[in-house]
């Protein structure tokens, strides 16, 4: 059963339903004991960084989530849940984040004719293929809505990028974390296609 956390913020329901559709075995969860039990765990979410952590912190949620990953389960983020696994973001003053990644996270810059948020279906280039892009080809479309986006330390962790006035990180990857900018459950059959392969890897 994958944990979709629920910490207040997020399309939790899409998720859930977008894991069920291929199969997957989902429920929504809002305490620590279910996240740590589970075999696997996505943490969704739209909104402001601060919010998020401090929803997570309120609830008791932040050190389960941690441990999930520590302990090796597979981790799946989602725009929030991407943003938040970076040391920090300077969205409304800076705010800690988990630190489980080097980096932080920025706004987009200004520039004439790109709005901000960036909104609507962009491709993917795919700079290291993880296991839940195996049947996903280069240079395909999903749908983002985001204002900020991740800078990592580490070039390794990078799994895929996409232009939008600059080239950001739209995926990471480091062993059983996984974490997009992009939305797979607004991605319709690609995006399920996300959703179907992070399941395939729960054991």
């Amino acid at each position: 059963m994958v944990a979709v956390v629920d910490y207040g913020m997020g399309n939790l329901r899409s998720v859930q339903k977008g894991l069920q559709k291929v199969g997957v075995q989902a429920r929504v969860v809002s305490d620590p004991d279910s996240v740590l039990r589970a075999p696997a765990v996505v943490l969704p979410g739209v909104g402001a960084f601060r919010d998020c952590m401090r929803n997570l912190q309120r609830l008791e949620l932040l050190e389960a989530v941690l441990q999930s990953i520590q302990a090796g389960k597979p981790y799946l983020g989602i725009c929030l849940g991407l943003q938040i696994l970076f040391e920090a973001s300077e969205e409304f003053g800076l705010t800690r984040g988990l630190g489980v990644l080097k980096g932080k996270v920025v706004r987009f810059p200004q520039s004439p004719g790109l709005k901000v948020p960036h909104m609507g279906w962009n491709q993917i280039r795919i700079r290291r293929r993880p296991p839940i892009l195996k049947d996903i080809p280069d240079g395909a479309y999903f749908y983002f809505v985001h204002s900020y986006y991740v800078v990592p330390q580490e070039p390794q962790v990078v799994a895929t990028t996409t232009e939008y006035g600059v080239q950001f990180v739209s995926m990471v990857w480091r062993d059983n974390v996984f974490a997009t900018q992009f939305h797979p459950e607004k991605s319709q059959a690609l995006g399920l296609r996300v959703l179907r392969a992070f399941g395939e890897l729960v054991q």
